[in-house]
């Protein structure tokens, strides 16, 4: 698997898995179940007030999947460029303009049941002493809690033509900071868990994206794949550890969210995010 050193799309990043979902198809859910996600949501409040309350406090995570505190990445107080990484066979650039949204778990996802998370990125300018980046267009992006992603059909993604759950856009504000509501991504072979983003200065979509990619500490991943309806997929044991994948292999200290809360509850991933503007 080659790594991306440029803002160019390598197509060829997952070309050479065989997805589990091939061998092992996930039921289809009888019915989407919103209102656990609903029900979840409302402790995002809660741990927000923990999450300014404890940066950089590490923690350990039990197989019952309970924390307590918030399990550290990159929270410093310097900024250094987020390192520019491919954006991979799947992201549905044609649907941007559509989805400029805060919420973007999607209607048109198959199932509702998961961990609820909250994706907080917090835009820092290199150029101008980490001041925030104000009024940028963050596009993310990622697999839903089986692997599979909205927007394509195949034999190894599933048939998701037309749909778009799991990806949304929002404006940074004044603090820099933008906010997405969605669900704790699930995994692939070759990849560890991992959420796409794309950053278009001065909210232009027609401009040159800043494209990266973050991912989860590894006590949180473990954690989170042993509740329901992730359990049923089990563990990732195609990638032994984040150094070990393709793409964080050469270092992941800027690209690693800070969490907190519980799989058995919600949680809440941030990560500064160094943009030259």
């Amino acid at each position: 698997m080659k790594k991306q050193t440029d803002l160019g799309v390598d197509l060829h990043e997952d070309d050479d898995f065989v997805h589990p979902l091939k061998l092992a198809p996930v039921p289809p859910s009888p019915r989407a179940d919103r209102r656990r996600v609903l029900a979840l949501l409302g402790s995002f409040g809660a741990l927000a007030l923990l999450s300014s309350c404890g940066n950089g406090v590490k923690t350990t995570l039990t197989s019952a999947g309970t924390t307590s505190g918030s399990t550290a990445g990159n929270d410093g107080d310097t900024c250094s460029v987020v390192p520019s990484e491919t954006d991979g066979p799947y992201p549905l650039y044609s649907a941007q303009s559509g989805i400029y949204r805060s919420n973007i778990i999607g209607s048109d996802i198959t199932n509702t049941s998961g961990i609820p998370l909250q994706i907080i990125l917090n835009l820092l300018n290199t150029n101008n002493a980490c001041q925030p980046v104000i009024n940028a267009a963050v596009y993310v992006w990622h697999c839903d809690q089986y692997g599979q992603y909205s927007g394509y059909s195949s034999s190894q993604n599933g048939s998701h033509s037309g749909k778009t759950f799991c990806r949304g856009i929002q404006v940074s504000d004044n603090n820099g900071q933008v906010s997405f509501t969605s669900l704790f991504p699930g995994w692939y072979s070759g990849r560890i868990t991992h959420v796409h983003f794309a950053i278009y200065l001065n909210n232009n979509l027609n401009a040159s994206p800043k494209v990266s990619q973050f991912c989860f500490p590894q006590s949180v991943v473990n954690a989170a794949y042993t509740v329901s309806p992730y359990s049923s997929h089990g563990q990732n044991i195609s990638v032994s550890s984040i150094s070990a994948d393709g793409i964080f292999s050469d270092g992941s200290s800027l690209q690693t969210v800070s969490v907190t809360g519980s799989a058995n509850t919600s949680y809440i991933a941030t990560l500064k995010v160094g943009v030259p503007a």
